[in-house]
């Protein structure tokens, strides 16, 4: 005897994933999209694209879309086809620290280099859930930390792919196979060589790092005393071997003292800046507008801070003003 297959049922489930494929509907990926991709690619501005195309893919595709895995699951094999396809070449993003030994103020030449070369910033409302179990959101945050996506961008795309579904966002193997058209043999393998790369780059890829409860009061500390342009004071909140680095010159500091020079030396026309706290990274952030001599002030630097022990340990101020828009800061500060 035959299985009896309700009709109704079938239309109704079809129906159901009809919904959730409307634009509209895939609309609510957006977000964890947008963070696998940033992992993938390490640019802001590239995952945004990633993922349009990724939501655009989907949604031309809808009436081939066959129900064999979920919705999500699909949308992450488009997802993660855009982004190899997007890294073809052999041009890596990586951070100051990646091109050469620390600097000092008086050896800084201006040299520059092109936005492709660099990790940047993300904002934590494009890459971050609004809610969550703590715990799982203090970990999502070292999953999109700078040094841990720069990190990434040593990998081999494929292995790369391989270790975000599997240690960040905890996929079977068995499902990382499905998606990549591979073996469990060949992931675990990738898994494995991934890993290995990792640890090489003294990156802890699974632990997650605590958020101190006083961030937010050291943030407000630290632009209080920029702000002032109180150098003495913004040094003391600072750990002895503090590293700054200000993409896109090919250029970092390493030292309390020398970054303070910095400021008084080359960095001296920040003086008077006005700042807006925001957040990147899973971690402390603002934008720097420095004195318009038209009136009021313009933007100058999205800067991302590393806390540790209650001190900045990082300073990555990106001097890329198109950011501030990604960031949804103001264009421009009037003097009023």
């Amino acid at each position: 005897m035959g299985v009896v297959v309700d009709s109704r049922a079938v239309t109704a489930t079809g129906d159901a994933v009809a919904t959730e494929l409307r634009p509209e509907n895939l609309e609510q990926y957006r977000r964890e999209l947008t963070a696998y991709c940033y992992r993938m690619l390490g640019s802001a501005f590239e995952s945004e694209d990633a993922v349009q195309d990724t939501l655009v893919r989907a949604w031309k595709a809808a009436d081939s879309f066959e129900g064999r895995s979920s919705v999500r699951s699909w949308l992450y094999r488009i997802a993660t086809n855009v982004c190899l396809d997007m890294q073809r070449g052999p041009q890596r993003r990586a951070r100051a620290m990646d091109f050469g030994p620390a600097g000092t103020t008086d050896t800084f030449t201006g040299e520059i280099l092109p936005e492709h070369a660099w990790v940047t910033p993300i904002p934590d409302s494009r890459v971050l859930p609004d809610d969550g179990d703590p715990a799982e959101l203090a970990e999502t945050r070292e999953t999109i930390r700078l040094a841990f996506v720069a990190a990434l961008q040593h990998l081999p795309a494929r292995q790369r792919a391989v270790l975000i579904l599997r240690e960040v966002l905890r996929w079977q193997a068995t499902e990382v196979a499905e998606l990549l058209d591979t073996s469990v043999a060949s992931v675990n393998s990738a898994l494995q060589r991934a890993r290995a790369t990792l640890a090489e780059r003294d990156v802890d890829d699974t632990g997650a790092v605590k958020v101190d409860a006083d961030h937010a009061e050291l943030l407000a500390r630290y632009v209080e005393a920029f702000e002032a342009y109180d150098i003495p004071k913004l040094v003391t909140l600072l750990q002895d071997d503090v590293l700054q680095t200000m993409p896109p010159y090919n250029f970092w500091l390493q030292g309390a003292e020398e970054i303070g020079k910095w400021m008084l030396g080359p960095g001296i026309a920040c003086d008077g800046s006005r700042c807006i706290v925001t957040s990147a990274n899973g971690r402390p952030a603002f934008g720097q507008y420095r004195v318009d001599p038209d009136g009021g002030w313009a933007p100058w630097s999205l800067t991302v801070l590393e806390v540790e022990g209650g001190k900045v340990a990082e300073i990555h101020a990106f001097l890329d003003t198109n950011l501030f828009a990604e960031f949804g800061l103001p264009a421009h500060l009037d003097a009023a």
